[in-house]
Formats: C-alpha cells, structure tokens, sequence
C-alpha cells in the first residue's frame, strides 16, 4: 500500500504519529480537507495495515522498568519450523520488548526490559535461555537511552 498513499494521507500518518489522541476534526483542519474524506482516509489507512493501532507511550522508568539490555540469540536449529516455534514462544515473555532475526553471527537480537539487573538474570536464564532451541546467549547492558522510538 506503501505505493499508494498521497500527500494526504502521508501527512495523516506524520500528524498521527505524533499526537495519536487528535480528534478527526483537528486533523482534517491540519492536513487542509474536511472531516468527511479526512475519516475516509483513516479508516482507509487503518484497513490497509499502514496504521496498525493506537496506544499509550508510557515511561518505564516510572514503572520501575528502567533496565535494558539487549541479548544475542544463537540458535541450534535454523530451519523454518525451529525458526516458527521460537518466535512463538518469544512473543510469551513479556519482558521482551523487541525481537529481530538479523543477518550476523548470531541468529536474533532481542532488547529486554527488566525493573534491575537481577531480574534481567533471572529472565535470561529461566526463560530466554528455556526458549526453543536456544544454543546460546550473550548480552550487552544499555547504560543510557539517548534516542528511542515509542
């Protein structure tokens, strides 16, 4: 769909991107169309995948979440059904904020959110090391976020 969206539309993606609380009569104002075609176009966008939900971007360290470490992923077995079952069981471990398969030496990066560096230990081994076909792990601590997407 990437191919079909217009100015319009990209402006509704950017407005939305940054303030996804705005109400459709304010965005058709910033985007210069009336509400009408403006909520035809979202539902459009909204149908098409291109805008995959709405969602509250919180602060994890006010949640107590302020430790991040990402952990390389080797895997025993790389074959697709191996590949299925253990991004099955990632997407069961809520700690795990991100998973990407990646082209390298290992076979995943996954950036883990814990309250401290204890419970980043625990969750390595009772739960991230238990995954299918797990051959080995190694993390790196993130000391400081300087720039991080919602």
């Amino acid at each position: 769909m990437a191919g079909d969206l217009d100015e319009f539309d990209r402006k509704i993606v950017t407005m939305l991107r940054a303030d996804g609380r705005m109400t459709v009569t304010d965005l058709a104002d910033r985007i210069g169309l009336s509400k009408t075609p403006t909520q035809m176009r979202l539902k459009r966008l909204m149908d098409g995948g291109v805008i995959r939900g709405f969602r509250a971007i919180v602060d994890p360290a006010r949640l107590g979440l302020d430790h991040v470490a990402f952990a390389e992923v080797k895997l025993s077995d790389t074959r697709e059904k191996a590949l299925g079952e253990f991004n099955a069981a990632v997407l069961r471990v809520p700690e795990i904020e991100e998973c990407h398969m990646i082209a390298s030496s290992f076979d995943y990066l996954l950036k883990v959110r814990t309250a401290n560096i204890r419970d980043y230990r625990r969750v390595l081994g009772e739960r991230i090391s238990s995954l299918p076909h797990v051959a080995s792990t190694s993390t790196y601590v993130a000391m400081e976020t300087v720039r991080e997407s919602a």
